[in-house]
């Protein structure tokens, strides 16, 4: 802290910010005041006397990062933001939940400069900054000297709630992720009312059962944060500081209420309000000169330090490509190619193993699922407390932390995170997986066990819906490939993706090698088997199905009937395709098409059309081997053969 900082500036600064947070609501009549009123000593001890940033460079490889995890608070983080001197006008502000703003009302990352991830849903904030630190902590090890800075959240009573944050909290512990320091805002209120009323568990000896150090402070007190978070510096453990708030401070009215939560003041309490913190109740969005002067001293005060970094990261070719989410020239040629017949998880195992050298920024593993998902590097020991070394990260039966913590490693730079689980677990990871898609980060799951090939585990693990429900995401790309070869065209196209998340969806039993070592499954869809006559039908398979159409087009030429077999591993990309391509593999004077895969039909009329059919399961599945589900499901070449020869033009 400056030493002409004085007690009235630091007060003046704390209501500064407390007073565009509740304008900026009052106009555009909602949002979130209380969380913004009750934090706002909180944010301006971390932004001013702890955190490493620098607003002219806001992704600086080297950054504190901060997560605001009670993202509804969004206009406590834009505050700082602003008077800190990132690229937040007051226009900015003046226009926070407006459409086409860069302050909508949950922060998001690809719109706002200093926003790490989009935080709203709450837990995830929280869940993500631990892959932020397993990052930081790899990186640190890996790069001694140049990688070294910490992980910060402020996160709610919600998200304490949330079982994502218990999930990512054991996982924090077990690691010992020391440079974690987490602002809990504990003011005992919800959308609903008081905590009391779901809420009573001791938050000082469940974090202390996970391994955490945990202080407590009065949030409202600039000094007593200040020397909470220098107290949790010195600590090896992950830190929870449960600082004592009050939402709504300040509002004569709402103040330890729950109806400052969720709405604005009102014109009336906003005027009241600021009375009550001594601001001048007009202008709104007033900033006085010493405050913007204060502020922005603290925001330029890591700018030498922020330049020295990178003159060193320069020194660090390696470091620098990875940094800047580059791949080495040619990587792609240490893929293996296949040719035997082999489970699509198999392959993804040898993939993976065969580039872990060529590409040190991926990590990941499985949550306890390694065998079967084969995620695992053999090459390399796991990630713990004590062996920064490893590069296989044990999640545990943690499927959503796993999600986040994808995420956040995959965020913060540097590494490529993936983790693996069985498809049908999907579910318990998919607001992670949704949140990925939505923060445009190339996040890579991998999920084995795709369908009912599985087999005598039943229907509780086997996946029906999932795909179309993974399908029905924006910008996640879901790569279901039908044969080695295109499994190493996911792994391709999800390395190399810079905004598109991949889901890798892959068999448990072995699949025919039926495709060239090509890359032509890059495109999403292509012709595998084209007939030399005439055209008659196409057959549209996914994954394991892709097998059975090629069974059928041999039964349906012994009958005259001439089939194109169209392989379809991801819908996405061939969406992206020119509609030239498109109409290449799928003529629209073909009408008669069948398409197969071992889940929901819905949404595949898209591809097949009105004339068309789709053959698939919309039931669940049954305990049987899986030869035994697949004939009882009709998903047979006999059937495909029966599909075409009932069409009707």
């Amino acid at each position: 802290m400056p030493a002409e900082t004085t007690d009235s500036l630091v007060s003046l600064s704390v209501n500064t910010i407390r007073g565009l947070a509740i304008d900026a609501v009052q106009k555009a009549n909602t949002g979130h005041p209380g969380m913004p009123l009750g934090c706002a000593a909180m944010g301006y001890a971390l932004f001013a006397r702890h955190l490493v940033f620098d607003p002219e460079a806001p992704n600086w490889f080297n950054r504190d990062r901060f997560i605001l995890s009670a993202g509804h608070g969004s206009m406590l983080l834009y505050s700082l933001l602003h008077l800190t001197g990132y690229a937040v006008t007051i226009e900015d502000l003046k226009s926070f939940r407006q459409f086409g703003s860069i302050t909508p009302g949950h922060p998001e990352n690809t719109l706002t400069p200093g926003v790490e991830m989009a935080t709203g849903p709450l837990g995830q904030g929280f869940a993500t900054g631990i892959g932020m630190a397993i990052a930081e902590e790899k990186l640190r090890n890996e790069f001694p000297g140049v990688v070294d800075h910490w992980t910060y959240a402020i996160c709610s009573d919600g998200d304490l709630m949330e079982g994502v944050s218990h999930e990512s909290a054991s996982l924090a512990g077990h690691l010992q992720l020391g440079r974690v320091i987490y602002l809990y805002d504990s003011n005992r209120i919800t959308i609903d009312g008081s905590t009391d009323l779901s809420f009573s568990e001791d938050v000082r000896l469940r974090f202390e059962a996970y391994g955490w150090q945990v202080l407590e402070c009065d949030g409202m007190d600039v000094d007593a944060v200040d020397v909470a978070i220098s107290d949790a510096k010195k600590d090896s453990r992950p830190s929870l500081i449960i600082c004592d708030t009050t939402i709504g401070y300040g509002s004569p009215n709402k103040a330890g209420k729950s109806s400052s939560h969720g709405a604005a003041l009102g014109e009336e309490e906003v005027k009241l309000t600021k009375q009550f913190l001594g601001i001048p109740v007009e202008p709104c969005f007033f900033v006085s000169d010493e405050v913007r002067e204060h502020f922005l001293t603290l925001g330029w005060r890591h700018r030498t330090t922020r330049i020295e970094s990178e003159a060193k990261l320069a020194e660090h070719p390696e470091l620098l490509r990875r940094m800047k989410g580059q791949l080495p020239l040619n990587w792609e040629v240490e893929m293996p190619k296949f040719s035997e017949p082999l489970a699509t998880r198999t392959a993804s195992g040898k993939i993976l193993n065969t580039i872990a050298e060529v590409l040190p920024e991926l990590l990941g593993g499985s949550a306890d699922l390694a065998e079967s998902n084969c995620t695992t590097f053999h090459a390399y020991e796991s990630f713990l407390n004590g062996n920064r070394d490893g590069r296989n990260i044990n999640y545990g039966i943690r499927e959503f932390a796993m999600g986040c913590a994808v995420n956040g490693m995959t965020l913060h730079g540097g590494i490529r995170g993936y983790g693996g689980t069985f498809l049908i677990f999907s579910d318990y990871m998919r607001p992670s997986i949704r949140l990925s898609a939505l923060m445009e980060t190339p996040s890579i799951f991998v999920f084995s066990h795709d369908s009912i090939g599985l087999g005598e585990d039943g229907p509780t693990h086997q996946p029906i819906e999932h795909l179309m429900s993974l399908r029905a995401m924006p910008h996640l790309r879901v790569f279901r490939p039908a044969d080695g070869n295109e499994t190493r065209t996911a792994w391709k196209v999800a390395l190399e993706s810079k905004h598109n998340p991949t889901a890798i969806v892959l068999t448990r039993q072995k699949l025919c090698a039926l495709s060239e070592p090509d890359f032509r499954a890059a495109k999403g869809a292509y012709v595998l088997f084209e007939p030399e006559t005439a055209l008659d039908c196409i057959l549209i398979g996914t994954g394991s199905e892709v097998e059975i159409c090629m069974k059928a087009k041999e039964i349906l030429a012994s009958s005259g009937v001439n089939a194109r077999v169209v392989s379809m591993p991801c819908w996405e990309l061939f969406e992206e395709q020119s509609d030239v391509y498109r109409d290449e593999i799928l003529p629209r004077g073909i009408t008669n098409r069948v398409s197969v895969e071992a889940g929901a039909t819905l949404g595949w009329s898209k591809w097949v059309c009105d004339k068309g059919k789709s053959i698939g399961i919309d039931k669940f599945g049954a305990s049987a081997p899986a030869t035994r589900i697949y004939q009882e499901y009709d998903l047979t070449a006999e059937k495909v053969v029966e599909a075409v020869l009932s069409y009707k033009s």
